[in-house]
């Protein structure tokens, strides 16, 4: 058994009387209040976390809208792109560049073998004559050089570029397949953009 303590003299019983004595109801309060600052405490950086993580989704969502609008430019400038080149006078003209011609009749082949039409050979029309010839660099006369061709003989070219039967056959003629003509020739073209 324990022995009840000394009664306290002096002014350390003053003092006693008047702070009341620390017994069961103090130690009773101390866990509670660290629960409550614990649960304020774990609260705040929760909300701090979460506020961050919306913050950073935010950022996110700006970028991927920024990416989005970019995206769809490029996207409407090549559909652009091809609508232009897929009109049928910009096939029409890209198919004469790379020297094809009009098909002409087409002819079918039935299941049975039998052929329906009358197949044509595709022929090129004449070239159009363009409306400013410009003289190749290949065939301009040089200041040294004797006249010779068309104007110097007298003779008189036609349309074609053969003599007409007026006058006489030059002494040098241009070959039309060596040196082709610079309105013959389609334009250099770049594939892409």
């Amino acid at each position: 058994m324990s022995k009840p303590a000394a009664p306290l003299k002096g002014r350390a019983a003053r003092l006693a009387r008047l702070m009341p004595s620390t017994g069961p109801s103090s130690a009773a309060r101390t866990p509670f209040v660290l629960l409550v600052v614990l649960l304020l405490g774990g609260g705040l950086i929760t909300l701090l976390l979460l506020n961050s993580a919306l913050n950073e989704g935010s950022f996110r969502l700006s970028e991927l809208k920024r990416d989005t609008t970019e995206l769809t430019d490029e996207q409407q400038a090549l559909q652009r792109d091809v609508d232009s080149r897929s009109q049928p006078d910009a096939l029409e003209k890209r198919a004469r560049e790379l020297g094809m011609v009009p098909g002409g009749n087409p002819a079918f082949l039935n299941p049975d073998g039998t052929v329906r039409g009358k197949p044509t050979e595709a022929t090129a029309p004449p070239p159009s004559p363009s409306p400013n010839p410009t003289p190749s660099p290949s065939a301009s006369p040089d200041a040294d050089a004797p006249a010779a061709g068309p104007s110097a003989s007298g003779a008189s070219v036609g349309p074609s570029g053969s003599p007409s039967p007026s006058g006489s056959v030059p002494a040098t003629e241009p070959d039309p397949a060596a040196a082709p003509s610079a309105e013959n020739s389609p334009p250099p073209t770049s594939p892409g953009r």
